[in-house]
């Protein structure tokens, strides 16, 4: 590398500042290579841009841009977080609008791609990051400091290679740079194996966990109990792939299955490091529980968060902060665009919710369309947590009230759709065109604070990557997987007490996969927990259902219908076993001949 490129003060991740004598001191456009190595802000500032593009910290973001009729919107300002939760059983795409969802669900993911890629960006940045861990050890840095910048580089490296292994099994492990003289098996690599992958994270962890700071100031860079939290989750996709999946392709695909308690324990024994050290906490400072759960993600640098995407209130598309788009793509109305909704929940997400007494949220759906409900009765003692994750009919928002009402009775019985009677309309405020959106939308992580009258960058939530939550799940998953029932039941309780509800009396696999289920919705994992589980066939093959909520004038109540087949019958969601793994491509296996196809693929 002879020269590189730099954008300074990206503002995207909070590791570094900006000195203005640090850039007077030589043109900002182009910069030598001996220059940058010699530097210590300009070694920041080099990682702080790969911190920026590592976009599948944000909810998986796939890490590129095209236009409006193509997948536009692969970038977190533009509808990229949501995808994850759209193709999974949580919800259908509200709008349908940044990128092809419905196809993809519906069985499209083909030889081509295009769904969460994570390949040409992934080693764009890897290249990088080789880059950095190559040559920062001889700059004339600090030695700790020098030892820190590296062991955050590696744990970058490591995600990224997390994200490549959970979309396309084993892919080429590229740990030094490239050069244009290197011999054709190292510029046209192969790919290594699956297990080869998720062994090079898990390592990668060991290595850098005691030069990473045990609790960095600034909780957008990696602490070594984010590096624990990483190991914690790759190691339990490996077991459950060693366990549930089949090897393929010679051993390129899959885990041995006689290798799942080896990955099951590493799993347990990270989680468990993050426990005993005492530094993290289940957030548990507000009495009403709604509100408690709604503040783990509003609540910034809180006792849960391990590691998170930081974002302020400074547009990222016009001002150069990194605010985001979140409030404003998911946010019910008002709105500037007479939107919002973009992920739409499925009544069966909805119905996951048990009640407080633990008993289950699944409703009697002959019942529920027989006479009037008010919205008392029919969400009467559910999981608070429902109300923290989920907006509907009557929830208060800015003031107001959400109102999906989709039809009116009049005195007469008589159903209307169109205009109104005795002064009150026929559809509610956040129908659109009267489109029909289930009647629920994800409230986790909305701010009532963003302006959302404003397209677009004005959310400044932080997005969380590593939460204690996340990490009592994992132990609990691979305790139980170890036969250590006792202690799995121990943490699934410790999250249903901060939640609210009974605890359980006996925990088996079900009720941890529900709990995770409920605990992380709309978070990213659900969709990649049916993968490693080798349950998505199934599950993701399912046509889904909504509520649909008509007014009755005369007593304020409402009639419910259940709508099925939301998805719609030609587009309904269908996952094929092949898809267990997204495709190479034919374009990089034309460009690579040594690159092999996953199998299904044609």
């Amino acid at each position: 590398m002879k020269k590189i490129l730099f954008i300074f003060c990206i503002g995207l991740i909070s590791f570094t500042s900006c000195k203005k004598d640090v850039l007077d001191k030589r043109p900002l456009d182009i910069i030598t290579d001996a220059v940058v190595w010699n530097d210590p802000a300009l070694i920041n500032a080099y990682l702080t841009q790969l911190y920026a593009q590592t976009a599948v910290f944000t909810n998986e973001t796939p890490g590129y841009t095209n236009s409006w009729n193509g997948d536009w919107g692969a970038s977190e300002q533009h509808g990229g977080p949501f995808f994850i939760n759209e193709i999974a059983d949580e919800s259908k795409a509200g709008w349908g609008f940044f990128c092809n969802v419905t196809g993809y669900k519906a069985g499209g993911l083909k030889i081509g791609g295009g769904l969460l890629e994570w390949w040409e960006m992934s080693y764009k940045t890897t290249r990088s990051l080789n880059e950095f861990i190559e040559r920062v050890p001889s700059s004339p840095v600090d030695v700790s400091i020098r030892k820190q910048r590296v062991a955050e580089a590696r744990f970058l490296r490591a995600f990224n290679y997390f994200a490549m292994v959970k979309r396309y099994g084993g892919v080429p492990l590229i740990t030094k740079v490239q050069n244009v003289g290197d011999p054709n098996e190292t510029l046209y690599p192969a790919r290594d194996s699956e297990q080869k992958i998720y062994d090079f994270v898990i390592s990668e962890v060991d290595a850098i966990v005691s030069d990473l700071d045990e609790v960095p100031a600034d909780y957008g860079r990696p602490s070594k109990y984010a590096a624990l939290a990483l190991k914690s989750r790759a190691a339990l996709y490996a077991g459950s792939i060693a366990q549930f999946g089949t090897v393929q392709l010679n051993g390129l695909l899959g885990i041995p299955t006689a290798s799942a308690n080896a990955y099951y324990q590493k799993s347990y024994d990270a989680a468990n490091s993050i426990i005993s050290g005492g530094k993290f906490a289940l957030y548990n400072a507000d009495a009403d529980k709604v509100k408690n759960f709604r503040n783990i993600f509003l609540v910034k640098q809180n006792s849960e968060i391990i590691f998170a995407k930081r974002h302020n209130q400074v547009n990222a598309m016009t001002s150069g902060g990194n605010a985001w788009s979140y409030d404003f793509l998911q946010c019910p109305k008002p709105h500037a665009w007479d939107a919002g909704n973009e992920d739409a929940p499925y009544l069966e997400m909805v119905e996951e919710f048990e009640h407080l007494d633990g008993t289950s949220g699944t409703l009697d759906r002959t019942a529920i369309q027989q006479g009037l409900w008010s919205l008392d009765n029919l969400w009467a003692n559910k999981d608070p947590r429902f109300f923290a994750t989920i907006y509907t009919m009557g929830t208060q928002w800015k003031g107001t009230i959400v109102d999906p009402h989709n039809g009116l009775i009049l005195p007469t019985g008589e159903i209307i759709s169109t205009g109104s009677y005795g002064g009150v309309p026929a559809l509610g405020t956040q129908k659109v065109d009267n489109k029909f959106n289930t009647s629920f939308g994800v409230m986790k992580y909305l701010d009532e604070k963003a302006d959302n009258m404003q397209w677009v960058s004005q959310s400044s939530t932080d997005y969380t990557v590593f939460r204690y939550g996340e990490v009592l799940l994992n132990f609990a998953e691979a305790a139980f997987e170890l036969g250590k029932t006792g202690e799995a039941l121990n943490a699934v309780n410790q999250i249903r007490t901060r939640a609210g509800i009974a605890t359980l009396a006996a925990v088996d696999r079900e009720k941890i996969r529900h709990e995770r289920k409920v605990e992380l919705a709309f978070e990213g994992h659900r969709y990649w927990d049916l993968r490693r589980w080798r349950t998505a066939a199934s599950v993701l093959s399912v046509n889904h259902s909504g509520l649909r909520y008509i007014l009755d004038y005369a007593t304020g109540k409402y009639q419910i219908q259940v709508v099925d087949n939301v998805d719609g019958e030609t587009t309904a969601p269908k996952f094929y076993s092949y898809n267990y793994y997204f495709p190479i491509t034919i374009a990089r296996t034309g460009n690579n001949k040594n690159l092999v196809e996953n199998p299904g693929y044609n």
